[in-house]
C-alpha cells in the first residue's frame, strides 16, 4: 500500500508528511555527503549542525531561557520516572506527586524506591477523569519538588494550565502534549517528554532542565543517569539516537514553518472540538471519559454501549483506513490520538464514520 491512512495511534504516532518526504529524500545521502545520518559519526562535522539545530529548534519553539539545558536522552519517559528521584530525592527526603492517570501512578511507584512520596492529589478513586484546579493543591513542607503529568495519554485528561509550585521546583511529564501549545517553561525546573507523540520518532527523550537543578545532582551518580554529566557532554556521553535527533530537527522546522505553537494550539483546538461535539451530540451512544474541563486536545477517549460494539467499531474503522482507535489495553474503550501532525480531514472522516455506525447500531 502506498496510500496514507489516518493513523490515530497514541505513539509512535503520525509524523508530518513533509518531514517523512524530506527524510526519505536524504535517507541515502545527508546533504550530499554520500552517507545517511544513521551512518555518520555522532562526533563528526556532519552531525554537529544537526544536533545544534535541533536544540535551537526546541529552544525557539518553547522559548526556553538560556539558564536551561536541552538534552536528547534515551530510555523513554519511563526512565525519567527513575532518574528524577535518583538525582533529586534522597533517603529521608520527600517529594510531592499529583496523580491524574496511569503514567503519574507509574512515576510514583519508581520515586518510592528513592524516598518518601506524598501524593498530594489523586483522581484514582473517580477513575482518572479530571485534573485539580491550581487552588486545590497544597504542597508539603520541605518537599524537594512537585511532579505532575500535563496530559495523560491513556485516560485523555489534560491540565489547562502550567502548574505553579509556589517556589517548589516543578517537574512535568509533558510527553503527550509537548509542542501542541505554548507553555511557560520558566514555571518548571524540569520538563521531560518521550518524542514519539509530537516531537519525532520513538527512541529519543527530550529533557529541559534548569541549571540550578543540575547543580543539585549528587556526587558519584551513575554516569548515564547523571544529568550533570549528560549536560556537560551535550547529550553525547554515549552515542545518541542520531536518526531520531535528525527527525526532531525536521519536525521543529516544520512547526516553525506552520506558525509555531500558537498556530498548533489553534488547529488542535479546532480538531478536538469537531470530535468532542460529535460525541456530545450522539444522545449517549458515545460517552466521553474525561470531565469536560479536563478533556485532552491530544487523546480523545470515549466508550460505546458495550465492549462488543467497541470491538466492532474498531474493526470496521480499520477497514475504512481509520487505524489505531482501540483504547489502551488497561482501560479499553476508544481512543483517538490527534497530535499536531494529524490532519483535520482525518477527524472529519472519523466523525462521519461515527455517525454512520451509531445510526446502524444504536
Amino acid at each position: 500500500m502506498t496510500e496514507r491512512i489516518y493513523n490515530f495511534s497514541a505513539g509512535p504516532a503520525v509524523l508530518p508528511l513533509s518531514v517523512l518526504e524530506k527524510a526519505q529524500s536524504e535517507l541515502l545521502s545527508l546533504n550530499g555527503i554520500g552517507m545517511s545520518v544513521m551512518e555518520v559519526s555522532h562526533r563528526s562535522k556532519h552531525f554537529a549542525p544537526v544536533l545544534e539545530s535541533a536544540i535551537n529548534g526546541i529552544r525557539e519553539l518553547l522559548r526556553v531561557p538560556d539558564n536551561y539545558k536541552i538534552l536528547f536522552l534515551q530510555g523513554g519517559a519511563s526512565l525519567q520516572f527513575s532518574m528524577i528521584p535518583m538525582n533529586f530525592l534522597g533517603a529521608g527526603e520527600a517529594a510531592d506527586y499529583v496523580v491524574t492517570g496511569a503514567w503519574g501512578k507509574k512515576a510514583v511507584k519508581e520515586a518510592k524506591r528513592c524516598g518518601t512520596v506524598n501524593t498530594i492529589f489523586s483522581t484514582a478513586d473517580s477513575g482518572f477523569k479530571s485534573v485539580p484546579m491550581q487552588d486545590e493543591l497544597t504542597f508539603s513542607e520541605n518537599a524537594k519538588y512537585v511532579h505532575y503529568t500535563s496530559n495523560e495519554t491513556i485516560e485523555g485528561v489534560e491540565f489547562k494550565y502550567d502548574l505553579d509550585g509556589k517556589g517548589l521546583p516543578v517537574v512535568c511529564d509533558a510527553s503527550s502534549n509537548i509542542l501542541s501549545k505554548p507553555i511557560n517553561v520558566e514555571k518548571h525546573a524540569l520538563i521531560y517528554a518521550g518524542a514519539q507523540k509530537n516531537i519525532g520518532p520513538s527512541g529519543v527523550t527530550l529533557v529541559i532542565i534548569r541549571d540550578d537543578l543540575i547543580e543539585q545532582v549528587p556526587e558519584n551518580q551513575h554516569s548515564m543517569l547523571d544529568y550533570r554529566a549528560l549536560a556537560e557532554n551535550n547529550s553525547m556521553l554515549n552515542t545518541p539516537n542520531t536518526w531520531g535527533i535528525y527527525l526532531i530537527n525536521l519536525v521543529c522546522e516544520h512547526v516553525k514553518g506552520h506558525g509555531g505553537l500558537a498556530e498548533m494550539e489553534k488547529k488542535n483546538e479546532e480538531k478536538a472540538k469537531i470530535l468532542y461535539d460529535a460525541i456530545d451530540a450522539s444522545d449517549g451512544f458515545y460517552r466521553g471519559h474525561a470531565d469536560q474541563r479536563a478533556r485532552s486536545l491530544m487523546n480523545v477517549t470515549y466508550r460505546l454501549p458495550s465492549e462488543e460494539l467497541e470491538k466492532q467499531f474498531t474493526s470496521e474503522a480499520t477497514a475504512q483506513n481509520l487505524d489505531g482507535l482501540k483504547g489502551h489495553r488497561s482501560v479499553g474503550g476508544i481512543r483517538a490520538s490527534i497530535y499536531n501532525a494529524f490532519p483535520k480531514e482525518g477527524v472529519q472522516a472519523l466523525v462521519e464514520f461515527m455517525k454512520d455506525f451509531a445510526q446502524k447500531n444504536g
